[in-house]
């Protein structure tokens, strides 16, 4: 059983230095461009359906809150959230309309959105990434290898270089808080406690 412990945590790293070989200038551009729209007054949406519902609402809740420095709390909603608004647009619409009614009604031009999904064909976060294309937002998508049509709707796109759901995630968590930490450095430039 150790063996395939070891093998896990080897897998997963592996996953992740082949996606940052690949996509360190990318992580540096997504980076400043919002650190660029906190500065102009903009927010970040966040969506994405079961893992990725959970990553969204972690990375929402380290720009509020904080992340690695004592700092004034930046805003970033997490689309999948509130249970109420989730089942009254599924039920009086479709629960492939939950995020992309929220984007028309809580998007501003300029703002970003970040859309996660593993697989790329999840029909709530493509509809999301429509409607927020056409309200001006900027849009991230957070995908895996099986994802590249859906990357190609977006302004930017992190593809992982895995079909393997888990090491997908993982990497993305990963690629969120190193963005995170980036977004603190360029906006906040005072050392930390």
């Amino acid at each position: 059983m150790q063996k395939k412990i070891i093998a896990i945590f080897e897998e997963s790293i592996a996953v992740k230095k082949s996606f940052v070989k690949e996509n360190v200038a990318l992580v540096e551009e997504v980076s400043k461009v919002i650190a660029a729209a906190f500065n102009e007054g903009k927010k970040v949406l966040l969506f994405g359906n079961g893992g990725s519902a959970c990553d969204a609402s972690h990375i929402a809740a380290e720009f509020v809150n904080r992340f690695k420095k004592e700092r004034p709390g930046l805003p970033a909603i997490s689309l999948n959230t509130d249970i109420a608004l989730l089942t009254a647009i599924s039920n009086d619409y479709d629960f492939s309309e939950v995020f992309s009614r929220q984007v028309k009604t809580l998007g501003q031009k300029g703002d970003i959105a970040i859309a996660i999904s593993t697989s790329g064909a999840s029909k709530n976060v493509i509809k999301a990434v429509t409607a927020a294309k056409k309200k001006w937002l900027k849009t991230i998508a957070f995908t895996g290898a099986k994802g590249e049509k859906f990357a190609s709707m977006c302004d930017y796109a992190f593809v992982v270089p895995s079909s393997d759901t888990p090491r997908i995630q993982e990497t993305h968590i990963t690629l969120a808080h190193v963005i995170c930490q980036l977004v603190e450095d360029l906006l906040f430039q005072f050392p930390e406690k």
